[in-house]
């Protein structure tokens, strides 16, 4: 004779089918949606970005078949280049608070725009960005042997450690501006209900990827980081094979690290990685 369960049991078994059913929806989604919970573009049409431009005395920088890659100055002095990689929201040209920085220490600043970035067309993924990244700078190294150092803002400093590992001999240095480990484990962070190390396809591995590249690494951390924690940007430099100096900006927030032409934290890293990278000053 066949015993059934007490009724408390079916329905507490129930209950517990219908959580984990609900659960496994919820991590589906966030299968499905997390590019769009990881970038968040601004866009406009080329001829609305290219007046923005002009009214920031820039000209679009095109790659050979005539399609915007990003923004420069019009006159080329010679100098080494500083190539933009930034954060995952707005655009380039939301970025133009670096060039004054990067001009007063000598150098050019060069704003790339990524894929699905203000007027350019293209898939959002880290594949794409880094591969995008990687021909920018060629395409530099291509018109000119002057050195060119990376920034990578944020998510670019994921974008910057896997083009420096990718391309060493082309990248004189890094500069990361508030950078991280692991995306994974910042996303961890911010969703603990998640099993996001597992889910997330697109993982930005900086800290395997910084292993790579034996060139100079300059950081500036901001320590009130609430984004992916300053512990995250510490943790990179160590991983780092090369020589590594560490700015840390103690009451700044993720978004509002100071950018001052001529005041640190900027003009000591650049100084940093002059030297390292055997640059003229």
């Amino acid at each position: 004779m066949v015993r059934s369960w007490p009724l408390w049991i079916v329905s507490f078994l129930k209950l517990v089918g219908w959580g984990l059913g609900l659960y496994a929806v919820l991590c589906l989604l966030a299968f499905l949606t997390q590019r769009r919970m990881m970038y968040f573009p601004d866009r406009e049409p080329e001829p609305e970005a290219v007046q923005r431009a002009v009214g920031a005395r820039l000209v679009p920088w095109r790659d050979a078949k005539g399609g915007v890659l990003g923004w420069r100055r019009a006159a080329r002095s010679g100098a080494p280049r500083i190539l933009v990689l930034h954060g995952n929201a707005g655009d380039a040209l939301g970025r133009l608070d670096y060039l004054p920085v990067f001009e007063a220490a000598g150098f050019e600043g060069v704003l790339l725009e990524y894929p699905g970035y203000g007027p350019r067309e293209g898939e959002r993924s880290e594949a794409s960005l880094v591969a995008d990244a990687r021909a920018a700078l060629q395409q530099l190294k291509a018109e000119s042997s002057a050195p060119v150092i990376l920034l990578g803002e944020s998510l670019g400093s994921g974008v910057a450690a896997q083009v420096a590992a990718a391309e060493p001999k082309l990248v004189a240095g890094l500069l990361l501006a508030t950078p991280f480990a692991r995306m994974t484990e910042v996303a961890a962070h911010h969703y603990p209900y998640l099993p996001m190390k597992l889910i997330m396809r697109d993982r930005w591995d900086s800290l395997g990827a910084i292993r790579g590249y034996r060139g100079p690494v300059a950081m500036v951390i901001a320590g009130q980081d609430e984004v992916v924690g300053a512990e995250q940007g510490r943790r990179l430099a160590q991983g780092c094979p090369g020589a590594v100096r560490i700015w840390e900006v103690p009451r700044a927030t993720h978004n509002d690290l100071p950018l001052a032409p001529g005041r640190p934290p900027w003009s000591e890293a650049l100084v940093f990685l002059q030297g390292r990278a055997g640059m003229k000053q």
